[in-house]
C-alpha cells in the first residue's frame, strides 16, 4: 500500500535511507541522526509532498518530493527515494513512481525531475520507469576542501 507521509514516519525513513545507502555500491556514512534531520528538512518544505511504501503496517520505502514552480508549468522535483534492500526489484520503486505519476497528473504538472549516481543501478530503474537523460541540463558541484 502507498500511502501520504506524516511526520512519524521520518524515524522509519531515516533507518531505511541508512540501510540502502551506507555500502559500497554508495559510499555514503549516514549516521541515523544525519538521516533524520535530512529527511526532516525535506519534510518540512512549503511544498512536499511524500509518499510511503507500507507492506503489513511497516514502513518499507519512501518518495520525498518536492513541487517546484518554474515558468511554464510547475513539475516535482524527486529529493529521495528508497526501498528496503530486501524488497528492491519487486516492483514497489516502481509502485512509488506510478503513484506520484499519479500525482503529478491530478495536479497538472509538467512531469518529473531527478539527480541520481550516474554508476548506480539507479539510472536503469528510473529509465525502465520512463525517464530520460537531459541532455541539455548539466549538473554541477564545487567540492570545498
Amino acid at each position: 500500500m502507498i500511502r501520504n507521509m506524516i511526520g512519524s514516519d521520518i524515524e522509519h525513513c531515516a533507518e531505511i535511507l541508512c540501510s540502502v545507502y551506507n555500502n559500497t555500491l554508495w559510499q555514503c556514512r549516514w549516521s541515523l541522526n544525519t538521516a533524520k534531520e535530512y529527511l526532516h528538512d525535506y519534510f518540512e518544505s512549503k511544498k512536499f509532498i511524500g509518499f510511503i511504501l507500507e507492506i503489513e503496517g511497516n514502513v518499507c520505502g519512501a518518495m520525498f518530493c518536492d513541487e517546484k514552480i518554474w515558468w511554464n508549468n510547475s513539475e516535482l522535483l524527486i529529493d529521495e527515494m528508497f526501498v528496503q534492500p530486501q524488497l528492491q526489484g519487486k516492483g514497489y520503486g516502481s509502485k512509488l513512481i506510478d503513484t506520484a505519476t499519479n500525482y503529478v497528473k491530478e495536479h497538472k504538472l509538467a512531469g518529473f525531475t531527478l539527480s541520481t549516481n550516474r554508476y548506480a543501478p539507479a539510472p536503469q530503474f528510473y529509465k525502465k520507469n520512463g525517464f530520460i537523460d537531459c541532455e541539455h541540463i548539466l549538473f554541477m558541484c564545487k567540492e570545498i576542501e
